[in-house]
């Protein structure tokens, strides 16, 4: 399952992460980034550590489970 995390940085200098599943893809970088500066600027999402300041980084991640037989 892949999703597509965006990080943030809060108030108290500490990395906040939102995960969105099942991204488009492939992923479009300007549309990434606006969209994390909207969030940003509408306040649309608060932390323990206070609103979110700047952005951090956003990526797509992959999570590979394999399920092993128990006999």
């Amino acid at each position: 399952m892949k999703k597509l995390e965006l990080k943030f940085t809060n108030q108290e200098g500490k990395i906040v992460t939102y995960s969105i599943d099942q991204p488009v893809e492939p992923a479009d970088a300007a549309a990434i980034n606006a969209a994390m500066d909207e969030i940003i600027v509408q306040n649309a999402f608060t932390s323990n550590g206070g609103e979110l300041v700047a952005k951090s980084s956003a990526r797509i991640v992959e999570r590979m489970v394999e399920e092993i037989e128990m006999q």
